[in-house]
């Protein structure tokens, strides 16, 4: 997961461009940027770590224009270097720059044909760089050779061919100078992308973000989504044109933003996060509920931040005390996207420190969102037991992650996943808890399901291995864990694949 900022107005784009960034920090932690255009011109900073550290004072003063990108990047199996920092830019056709949200699943196949039939050369391991260039030679096609200006008309043609050669998830923005802010987002919606308008003296200011959060806390209206397969313009005049440019487009957003990725704050695709979160809470509350009804549970403790919400719905259904018994050192970032499972293991006790007085002599029913690799959910259950607990039972607000995620979220390789080829009793054995509660899939789907009605489907590939855009075989798979497990410095023979469970490995579906 990555997350991206795009906007165009009347004044410096500069400032809303750093605010809207800090507020999808969450996203990424790795690296982050900011280009800027007045119209002729193109300005660029980025580099590793946060953007309170990338940006300085004398960085601000230098994105000129009124129109700008940003990104920050979360690390992933292409590495840590400087170079794979976004916006990528490329100065033909006009000077184009993108920030990308997602996952190329075809990246190998269109590396190829870009060097081979393209002539363009890439500097990178990123598919975003990739993704970029594509867009640029389709649009390089589209308008021809003569004219110095991209229409609506070339861009809308540009995605589609995009559209028709990638394969994966991606949600972008796009700087085109003299041309606009663009955004669009593949024909499945995997990843999010939301546009709002901001009311000004000197015009409105139009803003695309990854989560509706960064429109909110900058003043801006959330309009609307954009739609899957489609691509919105913001012109240099400040007009607005969409289209959506896929044949047939289907709405299957990625169901592990309702989970853990999105702030709670934020309205994707029409739904609500923070309801699904209470949704998921006491769909969970009912099965231990009913699987447990005379259980000894004291407490209910959520691990922070967010299971909060749903440990909170847990405890109300079953009339349980909810109690935080971790205090969280908000100084150190997400352990889920930090890279190398060393350094996430160390991150664990610096981040979550117990409270003696909430675990001693009780039976406490720890929550988290999910249950990934396992170790974080045992470190825990060891902290809860040395604080005190006489039992430690466990749930997971999501179901079992069984399957590797292709779709821009880098678990790891499904080898590595405690639920891959394990049952829940295995996995309560491996993880030390006295019990062991998972959300059905039915459930968590129902959950963010019943809060906007008109999706009817959802990206589950992590729990149920259907890859909903076709064309993820066994042989991808392969090199997705090989590459995975060398992103953890592991020997990659050790990271085994069950190929058995995996569905849906078919042909490309429009």
């Amino acid at each position: 997961m990555c997350g991206v900022v795009g906007i165009l107005g009347p004044g410096t784009a500069n400032h809303d461009l750093y605010q809207g960034l800090s507020i999808v920090q969450h996203r990424g932690q790795d690296a982050a940027g900011i280009m800027t255009s007045d119209g002729e011109r193109v300005y660029l900073r980025k580099d590793n770590g946060l953007v309170r550290d990338v940006f300085r004072e004398r960085d601000m003063l230098q994105l000129k224009g009124g129109m700008g990108i940003g990104h920050t990047r979360y690390p992933t199996a292409g590495g840590d270097s400087r170079a794979e920092a976004q916006p990528f830019y490329v100065n033909s056709p006009f000077g184009i720059a993108l920030g990308h949200n997602g996952n190329l699943t075809n990246a190998a196949r269109l590396r190829e044909e870009l060097f081979r039939q393209d002539l363009r050369q890439l500097n990178t391991s990123s598919d975003s760089e990739i993704l970029l260039n594509v867009f640029a030679h389709e649009l390089r096609a589209a308008v021809g050779g003569s004219r110095l200006r991209a229409a609506p008309e070339d861009i809308f043609n540009a995605v589609g061919g995009v559209h028709r050669r990638c394969r994966g998830a991606y949600a972008a923005v796009a700087l085109v100078v003299g041309a606009g802010i663009l955004a669009f987002r593949d024909p499945f919606g995997i990843r999010p992308l939301v546009y709002g308008v901001k009311k000004g003296e000197g015009g409105d200011s139009h803003m695309f973000a990854s989560e509706s959060a960064a429109l909110d806390v900058l003043g801006y209206e959330l309009r609307r989504d954009v739609a899957p397969g489609e691509a919105v313009l913001i012109d240099m005049d400040g007009r607005m044109h969409a289209r959506v440019c896929a044949p047939a487009p289907r709405h299957a957003p990625c169901i592990f933003e309702y989970v853990y990725l999105a702030r709670p704050d934020s309205i994707i695709d029409g739904i609500p996060v923070y309801r699904t979160r209470m949704n998921m809470g006491i769909s969970l509350a009912r099965r231990i509920k009913a699987g447990w009804p005379d259980h000894d549970i004291d407490a209910v403790i959520p691990v922070p931040d967010t299971s909060r919400t749903a440990a909170a719905e847990i405890g109300r259904v079953l009339k349980l005390p909810f109690r935080e018994g971790f205090i969280k050192n908000r100084y150190i970032g997400r352990t889920f996207i930090m890279p190398g499972q060393a350094e996430r293991a160390r991150s664990v006790r610096q981040k979550l420190n117990p409270i003696p007085s909430e675990f001693a002599g009780k039976n406490v029913l720890l929550v988290d969102d999910s249950i990934v690799r396992g170790t974080t959910s045992r470190r825990l259950i060891q902290l809860a037991r040395e604080a005190g607990a006489r039992k430690v039972y466990f749930a997971s607000a999501a179901a079992p992650v069984r399957h590797a995620n292709v779709y821009g979220i880098d678990m790891p390789a499904s080898g590595e996943l405690i639920a891959h080829n394990r049952d829940a009793e295995a996995i309560r054995k491996e993880i030390r808890a006295d019990k062991l509660f998972y959300q059905e899939l039915d459930d968590l789907v129902g959950a963010v399901a019943e809060c906007n009605p008109d999706i009817g489907e959802f990206d589950i590939s992590c729990f149920s291995g259907d890859y909903i855009t076709g064309g993820v075989d066994s042989d991808y798979l392969r090199e997705v864990d090989r590459a995975r497990c060398d992103g953890a410095r592991m020997r990659a023979e050790s990271c085994q694949l069950d190929l058995s469970e995996v569905t849906n490995i078919g042909e490309w579906r429009n």
